[in-house]
C-alpha cells in the first residue's frame, strides 16, 4: 500500500483555534455551527459574546455556554499529530498549579506569623472546620467517579503468571498504576500488601506506581505498535 507523506500545516486550519491560533487544549466545539476552540478562548469570548468567534452565527441569546461542548475526539487528533505538545501541556499545568499553592501558604504562613506576632486571634479564614471538610470530601465522592471519561484495560499477564479470571476492567481515566497493583494483589492473593509483588508494563516500559490511566495512554499506549 502506497504511502503518503502530509505537512503538518496543511492540516494547521483543522488543529488550531481560531482564537489564539495556537494548536487546540481542551477542545471544545460549539453544537450550532461545530467550530472547536480552546476551551478557554471559548469560555472567555462567551462572557461578554453570545456568538460563534468563528463564524458569528448566535449560540443562545442568554446561556450560551449550554451550547458548547468537549470534543475529545478531535483533542486526540491533535495530540496525536503534534509531537510532545501533551506533555507540554501536562508540564506548564503542573507548573501553573505548583506556584499557585506555593503563593497561598506563603501567604497564609505570613498572616499567621504577623496575627502571632502582635497577639491577634487568628482564625481559619476560609472558616472551615474539621466536620466540614469531611463532609465535603465525603459530598465529592459519592459518584464513585461515574462522571469520569473512563477506559478499558486489559491485563495480560506474562508467562510467569496465571491468567487472571478478569483480565478486562474498566475504569476512570484518574485511575493510577498503584490502583491497578492493589486490585490485582487482593484479586490474586487477597492481601493488598502484596501490591509491590507486581510491575505493571505497556510497551515493554515498567510504569510509574503514580501514572494515570490518562498520561498512558497519551504518552505510551498511542505509540505502541500492535
Amino acid at each position: 500500500m502506497e504511502t503518503r507523506k502530509v505537512l503538518l500545516r496543511s492540516l494547521n486550519p483543522y488543529i488550531t483555534c481560531y482564537v489564539c491560533k495556537g494548536y487546540l487544549i481542551d477542545a471544545t466545539t460549539v453544537t450550532e455551527c461545530l467550530h472547536a476552540f480552546c476551551k478557554t478562548c471559548l469560555l472567555n469570548h462567551l462572557s461578554t459574546n453570545v456568538t460563534c468567534p468563528k463564524c458569528e452565527i448566535v449560540i443562545h441569546q442568554s446561556h450560551p455556554t449550554n451550547y458548547i461542548m468537549p470534543d475529545r475526539s478531535l483533542q486526540d487528533i491533535v495530540y496525536k499529530l503534534v509531537p510532545n505538545l501533551f506533555r507540554s501541556e501536562f508540564s506548564f499545568s503542573k507548573n501553573i498549579f505548583i506556584r499557585f499553592i506555593i503563593f497561598h501558604l506563603d501567604e497564609m504562613e505570613r498572616r499567621e506569623a504577623f496575627h502571632k506576632k502582635h497577639g491577634l486571634p487568628f482564625d481559619n479564614p476560609l472558616n472551615i472546620t474539621e466536620s466540614d471538610a469531611n463532609a465535603s470530601s465525603s459530598s465529592a465522592n459519592e459518584n464513585y467517579h461515574r462522571l469520569d471519561e473512563h477506559v478499558t484495560v486489559w491485563l495480560r499477564p506474562d508467562h510467569t503468571m496465571e491468567p487472571i479470571k478478569c483480565p478486562f476492567i474498566c475504569c476512570s481515566w484518574q485511575t493510577t498504576v498503584a490502583h491497578l497493583k492493589k486490585l490485582l494483589a487482593k484479586t490474586i492473593y487477597g492481601d493488598l500488601a502484596r501490591f509491590k509483588d507486581f510491575d505493571i508494563l505497556c510497551n515493554h516500559e515498567i510504569m510509574g506506581k503514580d501514572h494515570s490511566m490518562k498520561f498512558i495512554y497519551r504518552t505510551r499506549w498511542r505509540n505502541m505498535v500492535c
